[in-house]
């Protein structure tokens, strides 16, 4: 059995790049209240990090009183709809492989706000809170989780393999590491139509390992591809601490010849300022590698109690000090931005949306028997003579 290694606050700090662990309460920010839609910025108090950058983005960030009451509902939507999962996931009305990200949120929050639909995200099989902030609904989530035929893939997708393709979200995919290559495809297509957007090509530090990024990796570098490596650290892979299963674990480093960032991916304004650089980056000189220093507060998936690698004073630690939701209310309330009761206003109509989706959802009929053979063939393309494989019989004709 493998011996626990539990790290205090402060290392923790230390293994993200942050010398020590600052109170959420230190951050700095214009020393007076917005109003309105008054722009005003915002300190970053942890340092990015670069690898074969010329140029950094700075620690300041420009926001208005409208966009962080947005972040603030956002990231409380996200983590609600999790907790939620984790109840219908203990009472059998999700089934199967279900893997949570809470505590991430604000990855999501942050990219989307300095990107557009235009741009494409492809990401892991935790991708629930990615597809909400694609634009996706509440309900079409959680009747996904239930197997309902009025989810986001039909109640045929699952947890894992949530689409939306109008808004150039390509998944959701099982396979750990399989989805990097993909983004990088998607980025071949941008560059090669000439569109002015990128690809973010999420994955976690588990699957950083993976052969097949490094060798989709080669191809975006010759190629000067508009794509965003984005390593969603969370500092365990499964059950394994990064420090054991990788000999390098700067994983923002690890592209070599691709130039790298690392960023607070708890931090909410980090990630919006570095996001916005990095497209800015690929779409003028090809790929980057982007590490997200960030933590889950659950297990892997919902069959590791997350309990045996890491100690509850590491999580409780990393909660009260690093926690993008309670980072924003700080901010709020410092700033006078919101009141208390404006606050839990806000908490309250994100209660009653996840129970109102729950309560559909488990009215909604489940997908009917005859859609299980439905998507598995194709048609040949429009002017194409029959490919091999697409059609019924073309690989093993009827005798």
């Amino acid at each position: 059995m493998w011996a626990v290694r539990s790290f205090t606050l402060q290392q923790m700090g230390r293994m993200a790049g942050l010398g020590r662990a600052a109170p959420a309460a230190t951050r700095g920010f214009a020393k007076k209240t917005a109003k309105g839609d008054e722009t005003f910025e915002v300190e970053i108090t942890t340092p990015f990090e670069g690898h074969k950058l010329d140029e950094m983005p700075d620690q300041k960030v420009e926001t208005t009183k409208a966009e962080v009451l947005g972040f603030f509902k956002d990231l409380f939507r996200m983590r609600r709809m999790e907790i939620s999962a984790d109840v219908l996931y203990k009472g059998k009305f999700i089934r199967g492989f279900c893997h949570l990200y809470d505590g991430q949120e604000a990855i999501c929050v942050g990219m989307e706000a300095s990107i557009n639909y235009e741009d494409a995200i492809v990401t892991s099989y935790r991708d629930h809170c990615t597809y909400l902030g694609r634009g996706g609904n509440m309900y079409e989530v959680i009747a996904e989780l239930l197997g309902r035929r009025d989810g986001c893939s039909k109640g045929i997708g699952g947890s894992m393999h949530m689409y939306l393709r109008e808004n150039n979200f390509y998944g959701g995919n099982g396979i750990v590491g399989a989805q990097v290559p993909l983004g990088v495809g998607i980025a071949f297509q941008q560059k090669y139509n000439k569109k002015e957007n990128c690809t973010f090509t999420m994955y976690g530090d588990g699957a950083a390992n993976q052969g097949q990024g490094f060798e989709a990796l080669n191809m975006a570098a010759l190629w000067d591809l508009p794509v965003v490596y984005v390593c969603e650290n969370n500092h365990f892979g499964m059950g394994t601490a990064e420090w054991r299963g990788s000999k390098q674990p700067a994983f923002y480093k690890r592209g070599d010849y691709v130039p790298g960032i690392k960023v607070d991916g708890m931090d909410v304004f980090a990630v919006k300022k570095a996001v916005a650089f990095a497209k800015d980056y690929v779409i003028k000189h090809g790929p980057l590698i982007m590490e997200m220093d960030t933590y889950r507060y659950h297990g892997h998936s919902m069959s590791d109690p997350g309990s045996t690698y890491r100690t509850r004073d590491e999580v409780s630690g990393i909660r009260s000090q690093r926690d993008p939701i309670e980072r924003v209310r700080k901010l709020i309330q410092t700033m006078e931005l919101a009141t208390t009761a404006e606050l839990k206003a806000i908490e309250k109509a994100a209660r009653k949306e996840v129970e109102d989706a729950i309560a559909k959802a488990k009215e909604c009929p489940e997908p009917p028997e005859e859609w299980l053979t439905k998507n598995i063939y194709s048609a040949a393309p429009h002017g194409f003579r029959t490919v091999r494989g697409t059609e019924r019989g073309s690989l093993h004709p009827a005798s």
